[in-house]
């Protein structure tokens, strides 16, 4: 688990292309994925699955879909009835006919959604193209998670720039490392109650290592800076890893220990996990969901 800390701001930013790489494509892939075309009807692979598991982005293996949503609709595509909070972004077709569903990291066109049908209790059909997806099953013993709480900062830009990353399946942004429980983003604010915002990852250690989220933490956010990220001051936007086990400790040691012989006065603290607790609702995946981008973070290669 890693967990990381920073401060709410926005500015046009744009996070390096070695920090979000996509699958090849089939030409077949690209036409659907890319190029907004459908596959034939009950001809997809995945259109009779019903095996417990989870189904990502074809392109860039982002989870979308869990087992438990899917249902058979016999309308010759796989069909969901909802799909993992933010994964997937609606949008009005061209001719304002139908509402297009595209993975919220990537862009790579799904399929269509379809609400008013009554074919289950939620009323909602996601209609999929089997070539938009990959499943993974339950079982699989490569699909196993790690967790990274990491704080630099306002918790918006360092979610931001966690959940573009390829092998992390979901962010939450929350408080961390004070003395207070259930602390509310006010209590946070005035300086009392002693947590950083921080962002707890969740992610696919067969993809991405806790060293290369430790990298892009430290890349992401200016480490030298104490108590402030930018614009944002005060002890609840400053530099920390919150490390879950001695290994996880050793890693951020020996990035650190880089850095300072480069010549950077790392201000970084490591500090053992505490008790992280989500902040509300409206913090959650903040950009995603605005539109835009932070302005107090940005990438800037440092290994």
């Amino acid at each position: 688990m890693i967990l990381i800390t920073m401060s709410a701001c926005t500015q046009n930013n744009t996070i390096k292309s070695n920090t979000m790489n996509y699958t090849k494509l089939t030409p077949e892939e690209e036409n659907v994925i890319i190029n907004k075309g459908t596959e034939r009807p009950f001809t997809g692979k995945y259109y009779k699955t019903f095996d417990k598991g989870v189904y990502v982005c074809k392109r860039c293996r982002k989870p979308l879909y869990n087992s438990s949503d899917k249902f058979a609709s016999e309308c010759g595509w796989p069909s969901f009835d909802d799909e993992i909070k933010g994964a997937v972004t609606r949008k009005t077709d061209a001719d304002g006919s139908r509402t297009e569903i595209i993975c919220n990291n990537c862009g790579a066109h799904l399929g269509h959604v379809f609400i008013g049908e009554h074919l289950t209790q939620k009323n909602t059909r996601h209609c999929v193209n089997s070539i938009s997806l990959e499943f993974i099953p339950a079982s699989n013993e490569e699909h196993k998670t790690d967790t990274a709480i990491l704080a630099g900062g306002c918790f918006w830009g360092v979610e931001y720039y966690m959940m573009k990353s390829k092998g992390v399946i979901s962010t939450e942004v929350g408080y961390i490392g004070g003395h207070k429980n259930n602390p509310t983003y006010e209590d946070v604010c005035s300086h009392t109650t002693g947590h950083a915002e921080a962002a707890r990852i969740i992610f696919d250690p067969s993809i991405i290592s806790y060293e290369d989220i430790t990298k892009l933490f430290l890349e992401i956010h200016d480490p030298t800076q104490t108590d402030r990220q930018g614009p944002d001051i005060g002890d609840q936007y400053r530099s920390e890893i919150f490390y879950l086990n001695d290994d996880q400790k050793g890693t951020a040691e020996y990035l650190i220990d880089i850095l300072n012989q480069k010549g950077y006065k790392i201000a970084t603290k490591l500090t053992k996990a505490t008790t992280f607790w989500k902040a509300e609702d409206y913090h959650q995946q903040y950009y995603s969901h605005k539109g835009s981008t932070p302005y107090c973070h940005k990438y800037v290669k440092r290994f």
